[in-house]
């Protein structure tokens, strides 16, 4: 799993690069490797770059990225894209893969074991979006970098 360039375009105070994005294999470990990077770019962000990036948004930003990327890996063919980007005080989480059906959020239910990640997704997230693409469909969550 190997980062794409990111976009020179976007970058925290100090030049440093704001966004990366790697393509995810679904092999073993693919989602604890998603897991890293993003608690790898977060660090760098609040190190080199001189954002605050509180320790519960480090966690709760690896905790949506497991949740969406394994959705993605169980539920769609193919490859999956994972994007982080800072946006202002914030962190976007984007997730794309290949299959154009929208995920549909469950109603909670305490009995049900399983099938909960969405539900985490929408409760941690500042903000939550879906859209169809013209291949698939990206996902976006947003949270802050700050309690």
């Amino acid at each position: 799993m190997e980062p794409v360039p990111p976009d020179q375009g976007s970058s925290v105070p100090d030049g440093n690069p704001a966004e990366t994005t790697v393509a995810l294999d679904g092999k073993d470990g693919c989602i604890a490797r998603a897991r890293r990077l993003t608690g790898d770019f977060l660090s760098r962000v609040r190190s080199r770059g001189g954002l605050a990036v509180s320790d519960r948004a480090m966690d709760l930003s690896q905790l949506v990225v497991s949740e969406l990327v394994t959705n993605a890996l169980r539920y769609a063919p193919g490859p999956v894209l994972l994007q982080l980007r800072i946006a202002g005080a914030a962190v976007e989480i984007v997730v794309w893969d290949s299959d154009p059906v929208l995920p549909v959020p469950r109603a909670p239910d305490p009995t049900r074991v399983g099938q909960h990640g969405l539900e985490i997704v929408r409760a941690v997230a500042e903000d939550f979006d879906v859209a169809q693409e013209t291949v698939g469909k990206r996902i976006v969550a947003r949270l802050g970098l700050s309690d």
